[in-house]
């Protein structure tokens, strides 16, 4: 992670290769062409040793990245979360549709309220229309940084990949490792009004790797033939970076990202966001080399505060019928810390497959349009406070100088039963007071908070949102993530959006599909999705910290007129406040 008065982009890398189960799994009767599968989630505290430090941490059933959940797209997934630790939780299935089920979303105060000491809840849904890798993580303070696992969702049976079958899959998880407890480094910054201190190392499936002190022991190996196709499925599970990552001496084949099937391309470097997922298939050499092959990540980051500028490792080890011991060990070249035209390249080569078994249906036309500014800001320090932010402040972060405060009472229960008071219709459709977004910031940096402001939608609306970066703290990339739906990203650029002329170049074609994106440092980038999915959707940045500080907004999609089109009664063990 990084000091936050600028937040930056990093990207850590867990390489999971495990088949562990969240318990043994339970599939119930078929249903509707798919079966439903059970699984539990015991949260407990257990001992944890990396950088020869020791401590306690917050686990799904003892496990560090947590179990793997895997299904088939038409599944239904029945998963019973109980906590048996002190913190409050709620469980997030990121990137999941979350079709009429809103219950089943996750995100504390949201959709639910936490789920507290010696209680449990039962998420519950299908999963429909989708396949690929996706993961589920913690979505209540910071506790994301070790309660998070795979969700692997395979074709329905009968249906192949629209590539080769890989003779391997293998789960890669990015994370971060703090020594401190990442509650009590979140609850300084919060109280400082600082940014929280950075991260320790960087992981590949919970290992730190040999470039680490006293790490040697806890590094992350990849073991494979020669000559084979792996399918490696990539998460950046990371609280706040963005990462490079890349293999020795190997390209890989991107064919995925955030469970949609994209156009292939080949690349020897890859970036991924906090909250991205991609797929890539590996073709390994033949005959076995005799070397072995790091696989590093590090951030990429162009703020200006502190960040863990650290690199992970693992390694990539073939079969040898040679055995060599002292085998040369290769390591890829990484691009620059800054280096923000790499990710910029990288953004811009997906592209939907958009093929006539996986179309796509980006609205041609949009019935709503916003313009959000992204970015930080301050809030004032209290009195008889000393406050370490900029200029004696406390950072803060927006969306339109909105930050957005999480009420005591879940948005959807609230909304359901029409309840007042708790949020506000009058989220601005554009900057209240618009400014050279990334040229000279403005002199008053200040943002408005203290109200839970909502976007209201009517059902099946097509949406058009501008995300635009602000350099009033630093410019850097924030990456976006939108609950309840996938949406197509059909531009961006650097500098401030043109609405004049940068909409005639907007992708309408085929542009690539996705749950997450970066907005881009010092630049924009355009969204459009279908609000066909009542409910109420959280729509945030994937940095923990910049999420903490309140870069975040809530859409709510009204029913429609059809008994399908309208949100279901809550379940009768959700949460209470």
């Amino acid at each position: 992670m990084r000091f936050p008065g600028f937040l930056s982009s990093a990207v850590t890398v867990i390489l999971f290769v495990g088949c562990f189960m969240a318990v043994p799994e339970v599939v119930t009767a078929k249903h509707g062409g798919g079966v439903t599968r059970h699984y539990k989630f015991s949260i407990r505290m257990k001992n944890i040793t990396r950088l020869c430090r020791s401590k306690s941490i917050v686990t799904v059933n003892g496990k560090f990245p947590g179990p793997r959940v895997v299904a088939r797209e038409g599944d239904r997934l029945v998963v019973k979360v109980v906590n048996h630790v002190p913190n409050n939780i709620s469980i997030h299935w990121h990137g999941i549709k979350q079709l009429r089920s809103g219950w089943a979303d996750g995100p504390a105060y949201i959709t639910q309220c936490p789920i507290q000491t010696g209680q449990s809840y039962v998420y519950n849904f299908t999963i429909t229309g989708q396949r690929g890798t996706l993961f589920w993580h913690a979505h209540f303070s910071w506790m994301r940084a070790t309660v998070y696992g795979p969700l692997i969702i395979l074709p329905r049976r009968n249906e192949s990949y629209p590539f080769i079958k890989p003779y391997k899959e293998v789960p890669i998880l990015f994370g971060e490792w703090f020594n401190a407890d990442t509650e009590a480094v979140i609850n300084q910054s919060l109280q400082t009004g600082a940014g929280p201190n950075v991260s320790d190392a960087y992981t590949l499936n919970g290992l730190p790797g040999p470039l680490y002190n006293c790490s040697g022991k806890d590094t992350y190996k990849l073991k494979v033939k020669p000559g084979k196709t792996y399918l490696l499925r990539l998460i950046n599970a990371a609280l706040n970076d963005e990462l490079f990552f890349s293999i020795a001496n190997h390209s890989v084949t991107v064919v995925e990202a955030d469970a949609t099937y994209v156009k292939p391309f080949v690349t020897d470097t890859l970036v991924i966001a906090p909250g991205q997922t991609t797929n890539v298939l590996l073709k390994t050499k033949s005959p076995a080399p005799d070397a072995a092959f790091y696989m590093l990540a590090r951030p990429y980051f162009t703020g200006m505060g502190t960040i863990d500028n650290t690199t992970v490792a693992g390694i990539l080890k073939y079969e040898n019928p040679k055995n060599l011991e002292n085998a040369p060990l290769f390591k890829p070249s990484l691009p620059a810390i800054n280096a923000t035209n790499v990710v910029a390249n990288f953004s811009n080569m997906f592209k939907s497959l958009a093929t006539n078994k996986f179309p796509i249906n980006v609205p041609q036309k949009v019935d709503k349009r916003f313009f959000f500014t992204v970015g930080l800001g301050t809030n004032p320090c209290p009195k008889n406070q000393t406050c370490q932010g900029p200029n004696g402040t406390k950072f803060a972060a927006s969306m339109n100088n909105i930050s957005f405060a999480l009420p005591t009472t879940a948005l959807l229960q609230s909304y359901f039963f029409s309840k007042n008071g708790v949020f506000t219709a009058d989220f601005p459709d554009s900057p209240l007071h618009p400014f050279n977004y990334t040229g000279t910031p403005p002199n008053n940096t200040h943002v408005i908070n203290g109200t839970t402001k909502v976007e209201v939608l009517p059902f099946n609306a097509s949406v058009e949102v501008i995300m635009q970066d602000t350099s009033i703290l630093g410019a850097e990339s924030h990456p976006l993530h939108l609950h309840g739906y996938n949406f197509y990203v059909v531009g961006q650029g650097f500098g401030n959006f043109d609405p004049k002329n940068d909409p005639s170049k907007f992708n309408l074609v085929d542009p690539v599909e996705r749950n997450t994106i970066g907005v881009p440092s010092g630049g924009w980038v355009a969204i459009r999705f279908q609000a066909d999915n009542p409910g109420v959707w959280l729509m945030h940045c994937h940095f923990d910290v910049h999420l903490s500080w309140g870069l975040r907004m809530a859409w709510i999609v009204l029913d429609g007129k059809l008994p399908n089109q309208k949100l279901p009664p809550p379940p009768s063990d959700l949460p209470k406040c």
